[in-house]
Formats: structure tokens, sequence, C-alpha cells
């Protein structure tokens, strides 16, 4: 289980840094005037969230199932806290597809401004999640 767990904070990092970097790209393409940038993000933004960032969500969230299946079938509210805002970053990376769609198909309506306060969020849940889960405070 100590394997699990130890893959399960890799890929929960590889999702973070897709969580981080996506938006960030997302700051810089709504700043794009010219076609050669905005191709460019494009393709810098697909292949993060399909490369790099989904599959780290995927294995992440699984291993973080088998843990739950193995270690905490008795889990306690820290952990219902936890799996809470983790369903959180599911629809945080979910809408983040939507806007990469919203991109690609140059239907961006939103300003840079709107991403850098978006670009926040995950910021916010890292936090909490590894407060809840070093503290386990209830």
């Amino acid at each position: 289980m100590l394997w699990v767990k130890a893959l399960h904070i890799v890929f929960m990092v590889t999702w973070f840094a897709g969580l981080f970097y996506l938006p960030r790209l997302f700051v810089y393409h709504a700043q794009a005037t010219d076609r050669a940038s905005l191709e460019r993000f494009k393709i810098m933004e697909r292949k993060l969230f399909w490369g790099i960032m989904t599959p780290g969500a995927v294995l992440s969230i699984a291993l973080g199932v088998w843990l739950w299946l193995g270690w905490f079938r008795g889990a306690s509210s820290w952990l219902h806290a936890k799996m809470a805002l983790v369903a959180l970053l599911v629809g945080y990376h979910l809408w983040c597809w939507r806007l990469l769609k919203d991109f690609a198909a140059q239907r961006n309506t939103r300003s840079h401004v709107w991403f850098r306060w978006f670009n926040e969020v995950p910021s916010v849940a890292l936090l909490a999640i590894v407060l809840l889960v070093v503290l386990k405070p209830f």
C-alpha cells in the first residue's frame, strides 16, 4: 500500500501541475493577438490537458480509491471533506476542458484578468487538502 500511496502523491502532483499551468496558459492566450501565438497556445493547452493533466487526474483518483478501499473504509470526516474537495477539483478540471474547447474554437469571451482569478482556485484547494490530510482536524 505504500507504493500505491507514493504513486497517488506523484500523480496528484502531476495533476496539480496541469491545474496550475493550464489556466496560466489561458491568461497568456487571452492576451495574445497574433495568429502564430494563438495557434501555439492551442497546441500547448491541448497537449497539457490530454497528455499530463487528465492522465494525472485519472491515476490520482484511481489510486486514491485504491487507498480508500485498502486503508480507510471506516473513514472519518476529514476524508469526506477531502473527497468533496477532490470532487470540486474534478469539476474545475472539466471547466478547464470547456474553456480549452472555447479557445480552440475561438469562442473565448473572458479577459486575462478573469483567468488570473480563475488560476487561484487550485491553490486554495491544494492548501485545504494538504491541511486536511496532514492535520486530520476532525
